[in-house]
């Protein structure tokens, strides 16, 4: 079947290309280029840090082999003399009649004889295609990047995916294969096949996650995407607990509760399969969080998972939460003894306003990244910048993250403290300042610009801010407020405001730029494929995308209409009986 490009438009994107539809029949955002560049810069780590480990498995094998082999040498060369042609017994027991020795042969050979393999290329599962666009960049850009499966269960996806494989030539042909079929029932059918499986689906993930797990190697990477954002943040608190298993609260780090969610669930569905993961890094990005986790299988490993869940403790009042783990464990002999958490870890009523607690959770409450992983990627992507398209944004968001303090769950809001309090807010390098002279840690989040984390305790946190208001005095307030509660104490710690080094991280200092703004207009979630564009998704596409489809197709519309009346006279002048029976239905109605 001939394709014909004027019904297409050619969107280049890296090193690949695409032919998309001009009517809306398989899904594009243009706004996942920051998503793939990030997951590409991601998986050449993958493959970096996979190539490392395989040789330091590698080196260990042979080392004992080696170690063996030299003290069997040195006894051998105690007990051999030389002979006439400088050449002792050992050198011509190691020549044999065949010619050289297979060691000095081959040098890549180790001491047991076994030729050291490298580690097979990567393959590459992406559970959702549409076009294909993804599968694609791996494919082309990605350095030692095995075979990369498509999937999609859209007839129309699958199509334009292998359409797009043709259109990219020999290198797409060669290592991207298309099928139409459910993800789900792929991953199931092909248990620890896949060395990475990445998971972008429309909304949630949830129904993806179980088969994902289970068809991850060991030691495999899973990047997951989730864009119902407004469920993981809150708006529905009943459906993310259904989805996902934990009840979100709506704060000021809900997205980072969202990502911390994310990874609690995929920990969740990993632990019925003796398995567990390991976070390299976690973002929120746009309208969507990502995550990217090595899965391994450990029975004994998985115990810990307790330990890295917490229940989060929500003041209705002020800012303050407070976090409860699910699970400890204590020493016992050479074992170790896991027992439930000791709480609760609050009082009943908040102990600054007296308000009650909200509890969310349980969320992901170990680190979200890996430092190394991010300080190499962030390295990498800054000296290949010519080969992503979001390269200002993404590494934006990898200095950032590479700045946060990573023991450290959620964050709290400068801002909002201030509102509590009804006054005017310190500068950030001064609270800063406040809390790193008290000798406690404090770093940015890429979450949110005016987001602080800190391992400073909430009494620490409102003595800095009781001492910054009897400097900066506010209206009374009425004495039942939060606020007024929180300030009717005396602060129980000394504040010292001056300037501390420490307060602008490395990127503020050098004036990086940390926080993009969107490069254009209505940068966000797009429509479904097939979905008829209307006049309420002005704030998607805005008025012009929607008046110029609207016009277009009132405009078809018309030539449908055109053609159709065009058929009809032809069928009268053809079958006359046709059009004396339309006049005499005419007349007498």
């Amino acid at each position: 079947m001939e394709t014909d490009l004027n019904d297409y438009t050619v969107i280049k994107e890296g090193e690949a290309e695409i032919l998309m539809h001009k009517k809306n029949q398989v899904f594009f955002n243009k706004a996942q280029v920051n998503n793939r560049d990030m997951s590409i810069a991601v998986l050449r780590e993958f493959i970096s840090k996979r190539k490392q480990e395989h040789e330091a498995k590698s080196s260990k094998r042979t080392r004992p082999a080696s170690k063996v082999i030299d003290k069997d040498a040195s006894a051998v060369s105690k007990e051999e003399t030389p002979c006439e042609n400088g050449m002792n017994n050992g050198d011509h027991e190691v020549a044999s009649e065949d010619g050289p020795s297979s060691a000095s042969k081959d040098p890549a050979k180790t001491a047991q004889g076994f030729a050291r393999r490298e580690p097979k290329p990567p393959k590459v599962l992406e559970a959702l295609s549409a076009s294909g666009l993804r599968a694609l960049r791996y494919a082309r850009e990605i350095e030692g990047i095995g075979q990369v499966v498509a999937l999609d269960n859209d007839l129309a996806s699958v199509e334009a995916c292998q359409r797009n494989i043709k259109f990219n030539g020999s290198v797409a042909i060669s290592k991207v294969e298309s099928h139409h079929t459910d993800a789900r029932v792929h991953m199931l059918t092909h248990p620890k096949e896949f060395d990475v499986v990445d998971l972008d689906p429309y909304g949630s993930p949830s129904i993806f996650l179980d088969s994902a797990i289970q068809s991850v190697t060991d030691g495999g990477l899973l990047m997951c995407t989730a864009t119902d954002m407004a469920v993981l943040c809150g708006g529905n608190g009943e459906v993310c607990y259904s989805k996902y298993g934990s009840y979100p609260l709506r704060a000021k780090y809900c997205h980072e509760m969202a990502l911390r969610i994310l990874l609690a669930s995929i920990e969740s569905h990993a632990n019925r399969y003796k398995r567990y993961i390991v976070p390299v890094l976690s973002v929120q990005m746009d309208f969507y969080v990502r995550v990217f986790v090595r899965v391994y299988t450990s029975a004994n490993a998985m115990k810990n998972t307790p330990l890295k869940l917490s229940y989060v403790y929500q003041c209705i009042g002020c800012d303050s939460f407070h976090l409860q783990p699910v699970g400890r464990s204590i020493p016992k002999n050479n074992s170790v003894r896991y027992l439930p958490a000791i709480g609760p870890v609050v009082q009943q009523d908040c102990s600054h306003c007296g308000k009650k607690y909200n509890m969310g959770g349980p969320i992901w409450s170990a680190p979200m990244h890996d430092p190394e992983w991010v300080t190499s990627i962030l390295n990498n992507v800054k000296s290949m910048k010519d080969r992503y398209p979001a390269y200002e944004r993404i590494s934006a968001v990898l200095t950032t993250v590479s700045e946060e303090l990573l023991d450290v769950p959620l964050f709290l809001s400068l801002h909002n403290l201030c509102a509590t309090l009804k006054c005017i807010s310190p500068s950030a390098a001064m609270f800063r300042s406040a809390v790193i002279n008290a000798n406690y840690r404090i770093s940015g989040t890429h979450v949110n610009p005016l987001g602080m984390k800190t391992d400073a305790p909430m009494e620490v946190i409102w003595d800095i801010m009781r001492c910054w208001v009897k400097n900066h005095p506010i209206k009374a307030q009425s004495p039942e407020h939060p606020g007024s509660v929180i300030l009717s104490k005396e602060p129980s710690h000394q504040v010292d405001f001056s300037r501390h080094i420490g307060s602008l991280s490395k990127a503020q200092a050098k004036k990086v730029a940390r926080f993009l703004p969107n490069p254009e207009k209505h940068w966000g979630p797009k429509l479904r494929a097939g979905r008829q564009i209307t006049s309420k998704h002005v704030s998607l596409i805005g008025h012009e995308a929607v008046n110029g489809h609207l016009n277009q197709h009132h405009e078809e519309r018309k030539e449908e209409d055109e053609e159709a009346e065009q058929e009809d006279n032809v069928q009268d002048k053809v079958d006359p009986k046709r059009q004396k029976t339309t006049e005499d239905i005419s007349s007498t109605s």
